[in-house]
């Protein structure tokens, strides 16, 4: 191993090295962040595409767009989504049953809400990651070698290694470095699963509707630009490998035609089962400390719930924030600030993750008089706060 090139390590007194496992929403902030503040910061991604072309569509609230701004790509944000700022609740034939002003969780100064297309998104933050000046390590995996009081040595799949004051895990919910570092803690399914499929916007279709029951516990769908929608199905976990991926497109116009409004235009185009998206919900919280030594975990590594609050990007990019804002405060490396970083991050997180399992638990149960608004207003209420 001594013989392997190595990443390069400036003198003692200069800048922290950093390398952050995972390119996606977390990971790519948190580099944006820390390479602002003046450290040193590789990034290394699995995937040789760095996510680009991965998703079809997502919801952003105005905690997370207040992260976006904060990370300086705010306007390239506002130039590819579509800001709305209502959900309407309608029934399965269509019919508008009452619409809500949303909160705004951002602030006044920020939509309630914006939908965009997932590689819109990612494509900004990577344009950010390389514009940073962070290094940056397609299809390629990271191996925590050994480490100390001092920092962590690692080796990548490309056989290279490195030696960094700190690891920062955005490895996802299925985080091979949570299991190396000896976090057990696993997603576990909630029972629901969700087709997803990107297709051209109604011009009817200006908001978020959601449609609760019909052949699918919940209809939806999101603009994401002008142009453009994602329409998604929620049901019941089925089998996986008892689906057909050749037959998605089919499953998925199935249960969509139970339902009316603007529906029966998006039906029309699911055609193509390579487009369309099939996805269990997941539940994780890790417990106790988010890190072991100078390896510490964020996003989805960290926790993920089901999309019901559309939350899951929020909570990783705020934590992209409050750790960037703790490494950067001259506090030492240590277990104190790790433990502070997940002080402040937890009882926040565990509202959001307990929240969106127990909206779908609802529904599971066939409870037809939960406080659903109730609990979704409160949720949001507490997010208008800064983490």
């Amino acid at each position: 191993m001594a013989d392997s090139p190595t990443f390069p390590r400036p003198p003692a007194g200069e800048a922290p090295t950093v390398l952050v496992i995972g390119g996606g929403a977390s990971g790519n902030a948190i580099t944006i962040l820390l390479r602002r503040a003046g450290m040193n910061v590789d990034l290394v991604e699995a995937r040789p595409d760095w996510n680009a072309t991965t998703g079809s569509g997502i919801t952003l609230q105005g905690n997370a767009l207040r992260v976006l701004r904060e990370l300086g790509v705010w306007e390239q944000v506002e130039a590819s989504g579509y800001a709305f700022g209502s959900l309407g609740v309608t029934a399965p034939d269509g019919t508008v049953l009452f619409v809500a002003e949303d909160i705004q969780t951002g602030g006044e100064n920020l939509p309630a809400t914006l939908g965009m297309q997932r590689p819109q998104l990612q494509q900004i933050l990577m344009d950010a990651v390389r514009a940073s000046g962070a290094g940056v390590r397609l299809g390629t995996t990271a191996e925590i070698l050994d480490q100390d009081a001092d920092g962590v040595s690692v080796r990548l799949s490309d056989g290279t290694t490195g030696r960094y004051d700190l690891v920062i895990a955005a490895d996802g919910v299925s985080s091979t470095t949570r299991a190396a570092i000896g976090i057990t803690d696993k997603p576990e399914p909630t029972g629901m699963a969700i087709w997803r499929i990107a297709a051209p916007r109604p011009e009817s279709v200006t908001r978020t509707d959601l449609a609760y029951g019909g052949p699918a516990y919940i209809a939806g769908y999101c603009p994401t630009s002008e142009n453009t929608i994602y329409a998604y199905l929620v049901e019941a976990c089925r089998d996986r490998a008892a689906i057909d991926p050749a037959a998605h497109a089919d499953e998925m116009r199935r249960l969509a035609q139970g339902y009316g409004g603007a529906w029966p235009e998006i039906t029309a185009h699911i055609t193509d089962p390579t487009k369309v998206n099939y996805t269990w919900f997941d539940r994780l919280l890790v417990e106790g400390a988010w890190h072991r030594g100078r390896v510490v975990l964020i996003g989805d590594a960290a926790h993920c719930c089901p999309p019901t609050l559309a939350q899951g990007a929020a909570m990783s990019l705020e934590d992209a924030v409050v750790l960037a804002e703790l490494l950067s405060s001259g506090q030492d490396w240590g277990d104190e600030l790790f433990q502070e970083y997940y002080d402040r991050r937890i009882p926040r997180v565990r509202t959001v993750v307990e929240a969106s399992v127990q909206i779908g638990q609802w529904q599971l149960d066939g409870v037809r008089d939960a406080d659903m608004p109730g609990l979704i207003g409160r949720t949001m209420t507490m997010l208008k706060e800064r983490p």
